[in-house]
């Protein structure tokens, strides 16, 4: 009796142990997602360039000599014009009068000679004097006038070399670190004899150099975008941008003006100069930027976030949300990035939803309910 109250009891306990096992279902948690953009993104190559001035002129000590001021302030603006340096004078004073007593002795001689000829010409137009002496008499006025030009030359010469010892600005602009200092002698190696430099700022000139690659890359894209223009005419109107060393851009764009005539045989490369205005004077000689130029525009590109991406061994998958709502891994083949975006070349659709947040805690077939969310970035919005 005992053990048929046991056996009548045990699908019962059975029943009841099953119950307690038993966990209430959960439901599908949310996952925000991103969907993929479509859009014609425009493909930048990028340079590391030098800055140079509009214009950058050095400032030669002409002539030998004590540096006897120094009338700027290093850093300074300048007018062209303004007094910068002066040599001791007094070396080209003294030349100068030597010079000129060496005039007036020529002057002399010469209208000794002129009045020499004009007695003799008349007496060997009477036969009185023989036509060597009227040769020797012309050919001693030729002479002397010869002199007289040379030494009025010399002379000249002198003031000009007087006039080197005022060092004045060529141009207007920034002056730099002067090369020499008061009392330096300079003007002859090894002595200073570029002692500054001025340079134009208000634009300046950015010089970077291509790969031959990348040059015929650049030049086939424009001649395809503008087939009406010769692809180096309308590579020197390119607008390009400079990105600064602090992560900003400068505010204004520049165009190429310049692309050297040939390939360098030893690297492979060939220089082109940019040019940008600079009227917030931010831009300085010897500054170093990435110079952005648009290659391409690449039609139709599908794009997601850069965050998305996960990258493992080189290769590249996102995790999207299927028709069925589940998580899915595709993996995908990236191309060239456009601010915080992936250009995506195969593995996606315009039609996918891409996981955007929590992608450490999905899982491939793992249900969930998807939330579209807007990624904000540069690209949204330009």
């Amino acid at each position: 009796m005992k053990l048929r109250s046991i056996i009548l009891a045990l699908p019962l306990f059975i029943y009841i142990s099953c119950k307690e096992k038993e966990q209430p279902k959960m439901p599908p948690q949310q996952i925000k997602v991103v969907e993929v953009v479509k859009k014609d993104i425009p493909i930048f190559n990028y340079f590391v360039g030098e800055v140079f001035g509009q214009e950058d002129v050095s400032i030669n000590a002409r002539v030998e000599g004590y540096l006897t001021s120094i009338l700027f302030t290093e850093g300074a603006r300048v007018k062209k014009g303004d007094l910068l340096y002066t040599i001791d004078p007094e070396p080209f004073n003294a030349a100068i009068a030597g010079e000129k007593s060496k005039v007036t002795e020529a002057q002399t001689k010469y209208l000794n000679s002129e009045n020499n000829l004009a007695r003799i010409k008349p007496l060997a137009e009477m036969d009185a004097v023989s036509k060597s002496d009227l040769d020797f008499a012309l050919a001693d006025r030729d002479a002397s006038l010869a002199a007289r030009k040379a030494a009025e030359a010399s002379l000249k010469m002198a003031q000009i070399n007087l006039s080197y010892t005022q060092i004045k600005a060529p141009i207007n602009g920034f002056i730099g670190k002067t090369q020499a200092r008061v009392g330096d002698f300079v003007g002859r190696s090894p002595n200073p004899v570029i002692i500054n430099t001025i340079s134009k700022v208000e634009n300046v000139r950015v010089q970077f150099f291509i790969n031959e690659t990348n040059y015929l890359t650049l030049a086939k894209a424009f001649a395809e975008i503008h087939k009406d223009i010769v692809a180096e005419e309308r590579a020197q109107k390119a607008e390009i941008e400079l990105l600064l060393t602090d992560g900003t851009t400068h505010p204004h764009k520049g165009v190429i003006d310049f692309i050297n005539r040939e390939i360098d045989a030893s690297t492979g490369a060939i220089l082109v100069q940019a040019s940008f205005p600079n009227p917030e004077l931010i831009l300085k000689p010897g500054q170093y930027a990435r110079v952005k130029v648009k290659s391409r525009v690449e039609k139709g590109a599908l794009l997601v976030p850069q965050r998305v991406v996960s990258e493992l061994q080189g290769e590249y998958s996102v995790f999207i949300v299927n028709a069925d709502n589940k998580i899915e891994s595709r993996r995908i083949t990236i191309g060239d990035d456009f601010d915080d975006y992936y250009i995506v070349k195969e593995g996606i659709t315009e039609d996918d939803k891409i996981v955007f947040e929590g992608l450490q805690k999905v899982g491939t077939g793992l249900e969930v309910v998807p939330e579209i969310t807007v990624f904000e970035s540069q690209f949204k919005k330009q």
